[in-house]
């Protein structure tokens, strides 16, 4: 403990959760693995635009990828809840290493379908569906001071972004040079770092599993759990909300970065960039912060600001302006979900964060095959650009519609604060009403 002691005085609260050993190497490791995902997101979305022209194909390979969290999720949760979650993350990672491998040997050799990339999406889809609630989960596992969780989530979302910055940019490049194929196979070689690190990494306060009951009665357990308490309930459905509304928009990128924007694969990687910018902005700015006290407010204001960036990207026909604009809906959308997946993770139960993690990965991941299906229709016969501004719209509806609830969810999540000492004044009865409404601001 003297030297965890002695580490966090050392580092700035920016980086504090790094002082742990093992969440600095899962750090250390997903951030080179997360930069070839992002690489092969690029690069499948150009692989995809390239061998159709489609939009409407487009949103059916987002579809294939994606629905299998939808499905899955949800069991998925009470697995993470259940199982060893350190070695599921293994098991996955290798699985995801092994995808990527086989999408790379079928695009080097210049064999690659349509039919064949919608099912190795499909089986990444599977892979992720399971991946994505025990990595969120296992957080817990990793940190050896909770008060340090909320800024390990928060160095989560801006370890994702800076890839998102990082991996677009090496995509565009190598596209142009060497094609697609190479770009997957660099993502198959990125799982290799992940895989060592997770390896290396020694769970020391293991999460033991509740006693079993039948997979279907915990599921319904954890729904009547997450839906039946307010807080949790509005930030899932307003995450959903924006994962069929607003998370599309990535899906139709490459149809505006070539026929509204007249480019090729590297405005491609320009418009992901600049959009990774911005949400890594967004996500260093909240893990700056040394409390959940206030992100109530972000959300709604956060969800604002990304329906608003979406309305204009939609209106926009300058490249210099899209750009801004992909900054601008990069902070609303990482700070928005980082501010949801922090508050979940401060108010879940811990018997329940497996399945509740589940839930926000749905809402988050699952809910989007439906927007990207919609999304690709919508833009057949209307064109992308109007069919960003439409999901920029109903994401604006959403957040009005959650900050007119703030009052209300203030009310619930108060006790919860006092009980977990996030408000010691108040729990000591030294705090006046109005000083805890200004503190919560939930």
């Amino acid at each position: 403990m003297g030297h965890n002691a002695m580490s966090a005085r050392r580092l700035p609260a920016l980086l504090r959760a790094l002082r742990h050993r093992n969440y600095r190497l899962f750090f250390i490791g997903q951030s080179i693995s997360l930069i070839g995902t992002w690489m092969t997101r690029l690069a499948t979305g150009w692989l995809v635009w390239r061998l159709t022209q489609s939009p409407e194909m487009l949103g059916l390979v987002g579809f294939a990828g994606q629905i299998p969290t939808f499905l899955l999720g949800p069991f998925a949760g009470v697995w993470a809840d259940r199982l060893n979650r350190h070695r599921v993350l293994v098991i996955t990672q290798v699985l995801a290493m092994v995808q990527s491998f086989t999408l790379a040997a079928l695009t080097i050799s210049g064999v690659i379908n349509i039919g064949e990339i919608l099912g190795l999406q499909l089986l990444q889809g599977v892979i992720n569906a399971f991946e994505m609630p025990t990595r969120q989960a296992l957080l817990v596992e990793l940190i050896e001071d909770r008060a340090d969780l909320p800024n390990a989530v928060a160095l989560n979302s801006s370890m994702v972004n800076g890839a998102r910055l990082i991996g677009p940019s090496i995509a565009g490049l190598m596209i142009a040079v060497v094609g697609e194929g190479w770009v997957f196979f660099a993502d198959g070689a990125s799982y290799m770092a992940v895989i060592g690190t997770l390896l290396a990494v020694r769970i020391l306060r293991r999460v033991q599993p509740a006693a079993r009951k039948r997979v279907l009665y915990e599921l319904s357990d954890g729904v009547r759990y997450a839906f039946g308490f307010a807080p949790i309930r509005a930030i899932l459905l307003l995450v959903a909300l924006l994962g069929v509304a607003g998370m599309p928009y990535t899906v139709l990128l490459p149809v505006i970065a070539a026929r509204t924007l007249g480019g090729g694969p590297h405005t491609l990687g320009f418009l992901m960039g600049a959009m990774g910018v911005g949400a890594l902005g967004g996500a260093l700015y909240l893990a700056s912060r040394t409390s959940v006290l206030g992100l109530g407010r972000l959300i709604p204001l956060a969800a604002g600001l990304f329906g608003g960036g979406l309305i204009a990207l939609g209106l926009s026909r300058s490249l210099p302006l899209s750009l801004g604009l992909m900054v601008i809906t990069g902070v609303g959308f990482m700070v928005h979900m980082a501010a949801s997946n922090t508050l979940i993770q401060t108010l879940v139960r811990e018997e329940m964060r497996g399945r509740v993690m589940a839930f926000y990965t749905v809402a988050f991941m699952g809910m989007a095959p439906f927007g990207s299906l919609l999304a690709g229709a919508v833009a057949a016969r209307l064109g992308a650009p109007e069919t960003v501004l439409a999901g920029g719209v109903v994401c604006v509806l959403g957040a009005i519609t959650f900050a007119t609830q703030l009052p209300a969810l203030r009310a619930m999540v108060r006790p919860i604060y006092v009980q977990r000492g996030i408000l010691p004044e108040v729990a000591q009865g030294l705090g006046s009403t109005t000083t805890m409404r200004e503190e919560v601001g939930q």
